[in-house]
């Protein structure tokens, strides 16, 4: 096993007037599971086959443990990679497909037999072994995949969108099983997804990408509760944070009939900005009744009802303007459209980011 570092790494296209990966600082530690997370085109399956020798690295360099492997072909940096689209050979059985490379290396048959009914006992595979992947279901052929890849024994696993095609449940099944394996095998892996769900319940860590630059890497407790910016703040959490450019006031900002407390420390870095733009999860307002604490009258457009909870997609005034705003409330307290609740936020949940650079304000 090994750990992986991308130092400065850069990738520009031929043509481009931006790096598609630009100056990617990032420590993946030796057996680490690290995803890497953003919307299309930040350039996360770029910087995943950087390291996969697919892409050239323009600049900078990335190492696997000790060895610099910027420019050695694909076959020389030992490593694995599990495909959106399985790339299974049709005309193989699962036992052909996942022993495969290791014919081609010239590892004899009995060895190979021994490695593949390992790798198909920990992925439930082994009755599958006779099978051609057309008779294989999607969640099955994705663990042929991750067993092609498995049976290689390399020193790192790269797994571009693997669970793409697959329908809601099987995803949510399969990606637990991933997980697992991952950690009973400790090899390092480096995951690349554009669902943040994946994301938060996956990794050890998670790196956020924008346009190519490094936004964010932390854990993903640490990720949803302090975003470093803006975007992070907007990106991370199903429904997205709420966030609302509010002006300032003696001892914080104004929220509708609330004053969220921020010290003097934290304004600090608002500069001269005459407002900020103030973050609060759907899950940490408070609903008040009307005519008691002064909260935000909230009018409510659509609810979604989801059993234990519901969430309220409703229109605000504040500072005179309209805002939307998203609210948990609890599943059997559920507001009917067109109503008005009144909320209020939790006190230390809020987030406060400048608005003219994004970056979070304060601890």
């Amino acid at each position: 096993m090994a750990s992986v570092t991308y130092d400065q790494a850069t990738r520009v296209y031929p043509g481009a007037d931006k790096p598609s990966v630009d100056a990617l600082d990032l420590e993946i530690a030796d057996g680490e599971f690290l995803v890497l997370v953003g919307p299309s085109g930040c350039g996360k399956s770029t910087s995943l086959r950087m390291l996969a020798g697919l892409e050239d690295v323009n600049s900078g360099a990335i190492r696997i443990g000790d060895r610099d492997v910027t420019h050695l072909p694909p076959k020389d940096r030992d490593i694995a990679m599990v495909f959106q689209n399985y790339a299974l050979y049709p005309h193989m059985t699962v036992a052909e497909n996942m022993g495969f490379a290791l014919k081609i290396a010239g590892v004899n048959k009995a060895e190979i037999r021994t490695k593949v009914e390992e790798a198909a006992k920990i992925l439930d595979l082994t009755e599958y072994l006779d099978r051609k992947p057309k008779a294989l279901s999607g969640g099955q052929r994705q663990r042929v995949a991750m067993g092609r890849a498995i049976v290689r024994q390399p020193q790192v696993f790269l797994m571009d969108e693997p669970l793409s095609n697959l329908d809601a449940k099987l995803r949510v099944s399969t990606r637990t099983q991933i997980a697992g394996l991952q950690r009973r095998l400790g090899i390092t892996t480096v995951y690349v997804t554009h669902d943040q769900t994946e994301a938060l319940t996956m990794g050890d860590r998670v790196a956020v990408l924008k346009g190519g630059v490094l936004q964010q890497v932390d854990t993903p407790r640490n990720m949803y509760d302090r975003p470093a910016n803006l975007f992070v703040a907007g990106f991370i959490g199903s429904p997205a944070m709420n966030l609302v450019e509010v002006p300032l006031v003696d001892g914080g900002v104004k929220f509708g009939g609330s004053v969220v407390n921020i010290s003097r420390e934290d304004l600090a870095g608002a500069g001269s900005d005459k407002s900020v733009t103030v973050g609060i999860r759907p899950e940490h307002f408070e609903v008040v009744p009307a005519g008691g604490i002064e909260g935000v009258a909230v009018t409510v457009n659509v609810v979604e009802e989801l059993g234990s909870d519901g969430f309220v997609y409703g229109t605000t005034k504040i500072g005179g303007e309209d805002k939307d705003l998203v609210v948990r409330v609890h599943g059997r307290q559920i507001p009917a459209r067109g109503e008005t609740i009144h909320v209020v936020p939790i006190a230390n949940e809020s987030h406060v980011f400048s608005t003219s650079t994004g970056a979070r304000l304060g601890n």
